[in-house]
């Protein structure tokens, strides 16, 4: 297919060709050519939110909810910078999207031209790879790149930055282009010597366990990850990018670990003499103190990107691949030996810190409403199939503790960035992907009011997202801290929500949605309910929770996972300190 046309119908069309059909942005002069043609697309849809960073965090709701390639697209100078967070976010938790962004025109780059920016200077250190174009002949060829080294090897995002004069000038479109990407080449297969050393492992390991990230998910090898621990019966703990990659009420499941995980999932990994890493980074908010982390432990660590093996604790086997290849591979070579470790002793030492340590809460005497609570509640009505998108802070920790999920990639959250603000984006994002699904945004009263004129975006682009703002009138997980280590010195805080400044029912009601509030406990599954039937218009809860709600278990940051605390000054007594 070869044809002449301009650089910014190229772009459109490239667009068309590589299957998007959804794009977040907002217009401006360095973009503006390409606004044109998709003004004509009938196969690109764009959406126009209301701030660029909730484009951004829109299109990673869309991958993630839908598995594909999420885009957006901004404007030069400070449209391009407002995308610099979800850009970050991304990169932090391997979400595919590819951000598309206007320059001034190639003779003024450099000039300190209106509304320049280097745009993709300053996203080097948070993309997988950025292209800046000011040749319109290597337009299509490069969107075409972007989303292989986007959605291939370790997902990521890809910046392509388009010079205006590209966009005007005329050029000859080729279709399917060639891609000249010499260097790339992720790494699948795993090495079959180094999964025979795991399996040797495992099987002569009396306390194994298999540690499962956001990875194996992205390698949509939740199946794959059921057998092996079925065949194994190794205990599985997954971390809050994994939250329901592994069914919640499977018995072998020991929740999450990490500095709000369950006892029983820190537990398994610091008492472990084998933890099979599986699509995990040995992220600080799992491992605390790095130094006292399992300390026993052999390490196997299986993942797609080389940079993260023995990264942060070293690997005994080292494996490249993909999850769901590493494990099948796994499964392959244990069912061939008929190798299987004997862990009766560990299963009765993990089923006793279950009992002894589930996950509770505190109730208050004055009749406020637990966040937790809600929490409970909204799992049990919503049910298993139902996208939950948290923002960050207790709310996010609440939402991955109390809500029972059995299917993989229905947590959304911010994980390794923890973006205030990712909530009502990303579900918008992720509705969009998923029309037929329920989507729920879990949200606390500090990270609504960052990103919720999207509430606009989605009252008239028709996405009937559900809202829950956990408010406690306060940021919360800082006040938590302050509360813990700071003598309760409440330094900026408070946010004053007694006054209702803002009132978030009349809020909802302003941006053309309905507005509900929450206040008591009895009221919660009557107004959840309410919020269920209603599938023409965004929805928007205010539960008005106790201010002095806390998150527990949690390990203070730098601190030995050993030390988690179960409640304030209280400590599980670990058994068999012997071993």
């Amino acid at each position: 297919m070869t044809e002449r046309m301009t650089g910014a119908q190229a772009l459109v069309r490239a667009l068309e060709h590589v299957g998007v059909d959804t794009v977040f942005g907002i217009p401006g002069g360095a973009i503006l050519p390409a606004y044109d043609p998709l003004y004509d697309s009938t196969k690109v849809r764009h959406v126009l939110v209301r701030h660029e960073q909730g484009a951004g965090h829109a299109a990673e709701g869309y991958a993630q909810a839908t598995g594909r390639v999420g885009v957006c697209m901004a404007t030069s100078g400070p449209g391009a910078t407002n995308l610099v967070t979800p850009i970050a976010d991304a990169y932090m938790d391997s979400v595919p999207i590819v951000a598309i962004t206007g320059q001034v025109a190639s003779g003024a780059i450099g000039t300190d031209a209106f509304q320049e920016a280097d745009i993709s200077g300053i996203t080097m250190p948070v993309t997988k790879h950025n292209f800046l174009i000011t040749d319109p002949a290597d337009i299509a060829r490069t969107i075409v790149e972007a989303f292989h080294i986007a959605s291939t090897g370790r997902p990521g995002p890809v910046l392509v930055d388009i010079s205006k004069d590209a966009l005007q000038q005329e050029t000859t479109f080729n279709w399917p282009p060639t891609m000249q990407l010499p260097g790339y080449r992720p790494v699948t297969r795993p090495h079959s010597k180094q999964i025979r050393e795991a399996a040797k492992l495992m099987a002569e390991a009396k306390r194994p366990v298999l540690y499962v990230g956001g990875g194996v998910h992205k390698a949509a090898a939740a199946a794959e990850l059921l057998q092996l621990a079925e065949l194994t019966n190794i205990p599985v703990v997954t971390t809050l990018m994994a939250r329901g990659t592994f069914p919640d009420s499977h018995p072998q499941h020991m929740g999450m670990p990490g500095m709000h995980g369950s006892v029983s999932a820190v537990g398994a990994l610091q008492k472990s003499d084998l933890l099979i890493g599986l699509g995990v980074r040995f992220d600080d908010r799992v491992t605390g103190d790095l130094s006292s982390f399992a300390p026993q432990a052999k390490v196997v660590h299986a993942d797609i990107d080389p940079a993260e093996i023995s990264k942060n604790r070293h690997a005994d086997v080292p494996i490249v691949g993909d999850c769901k290849e590493v494990i099948s591979d796994l499964i392959g070579v244990i069912q061939a030996s008929g190798q299987l470790g004997d862990y009766a002793d560990w299963w009765t030492t993990l089923n006793g810190y279950k009992e002894t340590y589930p996950l509770g809460y505190e109730t208050f005497e004055d009749g406020s409403l637990a966040p937790q609570y809600v929490m409970e509640r909204l799992s049990a009505i919503a049910g298993p199939d139902t996208y939950y998108v948290a923002g960050v802070g207790q709310h996010q920790m609440w939402a991955s503790q109390f809500i029972a999920y059995e299917n993989p990639g229905t947590f959304i959250n911010s994980g390794g960035l923890g973006t205030m603000g990712f909530a009502v984006p990303a579900a918008m994002g992720a509705k969009m992907g998923r029309p037929d699904a329920t989507v729920w945004a879990i949200d606390g009263d500090g990270c609504f009011q960052m990103t919720n004129q999207e509430l606009a975006t989605c009252a008239l682009e028709g996405v009937p997202v559900k809202i829950a703002v956990i408010n406690n009138g306060n940021l919360g997980m800082v006040r938590q801290w302050q509360t813990l280590f700071y003598d309760q010195r409440y330094s900026n805080t408070d946010l004053q929500a007694t006054r209702r400044i803002p009132d978030f029912v009349k809020l909802a009601e302003a941006y053309g949605c309905v507005g509900l509030r929450c206040e008591r406990p009895e009221d919660v599954d009557a107004i959840i309910k309410k919020a269920m039937e209603i599938n023409d218009v965004p929805v928007v809860v205010d539960f008005v929770v106790h201010q002095d709600a806390m998150v527990w278990p949690m390990v203070a940051a730098g601190t030995s996972n050993d030390d988690i605390k179960i409640a304030r000054d209280m400590a599980p007594r670990w058994e068999n300190e012997d071993d």
